[in-house]
């Protein structure tokens, strides 16, 4: 009966471990080379199309943030995902979006390249992490 009895309270535990780290979000950092020649236009296409779009596809941006060096201009943003197949499902959904596909022509017909190299990395809040 004793066996049992911690038997039950290890795999409650466990269940209540399992359900706190899948509850856990995921945060996505997003940082796209800019350009100064076209970086009004850049920022008119993110802020005006590609954010109206994402939010179709669930998209949770959390901040955004330029960063300018002596080298380069970066556009840096942060993203929240409830696990990492959402956050791969809604970028494939996205990508394939009609709407941005013809918005994504549109620009750079106008304007050129408005963005340069794309770092893209998923982070995962650590235990100790402040809120």
């Amino acid at each position: 009966m004793k066996k049992y009895f911690l038997l039950i309270i290890l795999l409650a535990a466990f269940t209540v471990k399992a359900q706190k780290t899948q509850m856990s979000p995921i945060y996505q950092l997003r940082i796209y080379e800019i350009f100064e020649s076209n970086k009004k236009e850049f920022h008119e296409r993110f802020r005006d199309h590609a954010m109206r779009i994402m939010k179709k596809y669930n998209f949770k941006i959390i901040s955004i943030y330029e960063s300018k060096s002596d080298k380069k201009t970066e556009f840096v943003y942060f993203l929240e995902w409830p696990d990492e197949t959402t956050m791969k499902k809604a970028w494939e959904d996205f990508r394939k979006d009609q709407e941005w596909i013809e918005v994504k022509k549109e620009y750079t017909t106008k304007y050129g390249d408005v963005v340069g190299n794309i770092e893209d990395r998923v982070l995962t809040k650590l235990d100790y992490s402040p809120n």
